[in-house]
């Protein structure tokens, strides 16, 4: 009887993928992580899910920016809508000119502040809104004289450089020769100098002062006869009634009583302009790089103590507005209020500043990864950890060094990023070198990164349990679909790395089972990619009418190695790929 040649059994094992570990663009990755992912989610982690449905809820012309309040306010064609009253805009007139229609909305106590229009709308109070800036051209009569802090005028009994004769408990004689003002008192028999003079500029209109400015103003004052008048000052007093007297402001400075008739007198209340501002510790905090009036500027400013008004309010207090050079070089990038601290980013550079009770901010410097140029809303806290876009990749910083949490990003570089946070998960929305623009989210609890689509946003805001979008064509979407009119499919999809490429020999994969639910309606098809080939070979499909989970058996053919990609439509969950796999020979 013949002996026939006995087989060995080839090299058969079994490997089960049941943890799904997000995305990773490298070109060796490990097993459950995704080279690719499409409309994917974490939430669901260790599965692997589709994302929730969006909500569109308008569509915006000429959209300008979010913000997140007691509801969400946003600008577009030229007007401030708060809380999708579209009847009743919060603000009118803003600025639609190329470039200016991308605004800076930033959240003061109750107010909105918009920049670079500077105007404001206070959410409680409809009523309370406007600009900024006030600037107030007076042409006519003038009148000046000495007057006490409130406004109440002296009566001078003397004007002149010799003390006077005979004079009167609590007369006052302006002394030219030192340029005081003096009171006498008799019980003493002296002339007492008084500490601070002020003088009352009155004006021939009525009413127009006190719309425009209030006490406690620091303002610009040009065209006054007398000098020490002009210039940067503190308006102690402000009044006027319409129809029932002349407007007048109160001035620190010692003048003699006089009027002047066809004065030109300018006050103006004026905003420096800024790259970036901010809140923090009841202030707007800005900064700004570039050409100011033919000098360059590279500075740090703060408005007063809960004024965001006055930035030139200077009087030595503490609540004072504050400006500071920077001596490092380069644009600013960002700016955020991170951990009660105003933080300013260029992109080698990160400069926070200590708020002193006393008014002495400080400015620490650190030398390192700082805000890509273009990725200023990168800028997003998470926790505890703040979150951006540096020239190279994704940081996380927590005021010590930034730490990469992009290295799952591959070689690809991506710029012009813009974020958004919802609970623990960071949204960034940014585009590749090939101008192809990508929304990743990034779950911070878990470390993970998904890439969703292709969405291009402008910015993002969240309020209550909806996370806000407004995307380059206008379109404001609601991510967690929770308001707005839903997508009416989803797509979605995964590849995985190259498979198999430890093994030097050709390989049997005899199947891969694929354990998902998914709802009814939904479908799913399976691709396999052989040998590197750039062809997707379709190798499975399955659609549902109901809920329910099902395996799906798929057998390869033999390869050195392969890629396989899941796609379909509707809900899906992915519980866990099995393959069986048997090692050949090298032929």
């Amino acid at each position: 009887m013949p002996r026939l040649p006995v087989l060995s059994p080839g090299n058969t094992s079994r490997l089960m993928t049941e943890t799904f570990r997000g995305r990773n663009h490298n070109h060796k990755i490990g097993d459950g992580e995704m080279y690719e992912t499409t409309n994917l989610t974490t939430d669901y982690y260790p599965l692997l899910a589709s994302r929730k449905k969006r909500g569109t809820v308008s569509t915006l012309t000429n959209p300008g920016g979010l913000i997140e309040k007691d509801a969400l306010a946003y600008a577009a064609n030229g007007s401030l809508i708060y809380n999708f009253d579209t009847a009743h805009p919060a603000l009118t007139g803003l600025s639609t000119d190329t470039g200016k229609v991308e605004k800076q909305l930033v959240g003061m106590g109750a107010y909105i502040i918009v920049f670079p229009d500077k105007m404001y709308y206070n959410t409680v109070d409809s009523a309370d809104k406007g600009s900024l800036e006030a600037t107030w051209e007076i042409e006519g009569q003038v009148s000046y004289a000495p007057c006490d802090v409130d406004g109440n005028v002296y009566t001078i009994s003397s004007t002149s450089d010799t003390e006077p004769e005979n004079p009167q408990n609590g007369d006052y004689w302006i002394n030219t020769k030192d340029g005081t003002l003096e009171q006498y008192t008799s019980s003493s028999g002296l002339w007492e100098q008084v500490a601070t003079v002020y003088t009352k500029v009155t004006f021939s209109t009525q009413g127009s002062a006190p719309s425009m400015f209030k006490e406690g103003d620091g303002v610009e004052i040009s065209g006054l006869y007398y000098d020490d008048l002009n210039g940067t000052k503190y308006l102690y007093g402000v009044g006027g009634e319409t129809g029932v007297t002349n407007d007048y402001i109160v001035l620190i400075g010692l003048t003699e009583a006089m009027t002047q008739n066809s004065v030109k007198v300018n006050v103006e209340r004026k905003i420096p302009d800024m790259d970036f501002v901010i809140e923090c510790q009841n202030r707007l905090w800005g900064c700004k790089y570039g050409m100011v009036n033919g000098q360059v500027i590279n500075e740090l400013y703060c408005s007063a103590l809960g004024d965001f008004k006055n930035w030139r309010q200077y009087q030595g207090l503490s609540t004072d507005s504050w400006a500071a050079s920077v001596g490092s070089d380069g644009v600013w990038t960002g700016a955020i209020n991170y951990l009660g601290h105003p933080t300013f980013f260029k992109e080698n550079r990160i400069h926070m500043v200590t708020v002193s009770q006393q008014g002495a901010h400080r400015v620490d410097e650190t030398i390192c990864r700082g805000v890509q140029k273009g990725s200023s809303k990168s800028l997003q806290v998470v926790g505890e950890t703040l979150y951006y876009k540096s020239r190279t990749d994704v940081c996380g910083w927590q005021a010590g060094f930034p730490v990469t949490i992009s290295d799952s990003f591959g070689d690809q570089k991506y710029s012009d990023a813009v974020g958004g946070v919802f609970g623990t998960k960071y949204y960034l929305s940014m585009k590749d070198s090939s101008n192809n623009w990508h929304l990743f989210v990034y779950d911070t609890g878990k470390g993970l990164w998904i890439r969703e689509d292709n969405l291009h946003a402008l910015c993002f805001a969240k309020v209550d349990d909806e996370l806000y979008c407004l995307d380059v064509n206008g379109k404001l979407l609601a991510l967690n679909g929770t308001t707005g009119t839903a997508e009416s499919t989803l797509e979605w999809a995964m590849e995985t790395g190259i498979m198999y490429y430890e093994y030097p020999d050709n390989k049997y994969l005899f199947r891969y089972d694929i354990r998902l639910n998914m709802a009814a309606q939904s479908t799913a098809k399976i691709y396999m990619e052989y040998d590197s080939s750039g062809n997707w070979v379709e190798s499975g499909t399955i659609s549902r009418n109901g809920t329910g989970t099902v395996v799906i058996p798929i057998r390869p053919k033999r390869c050195d190695h392969l890629r396989m990609k899941l796609s379909g439509t509707g809900t899906v969950k992915v519980f866990s790929i099995a393959r069986t796999l048997e090692v050949g020979s090298d032929v």
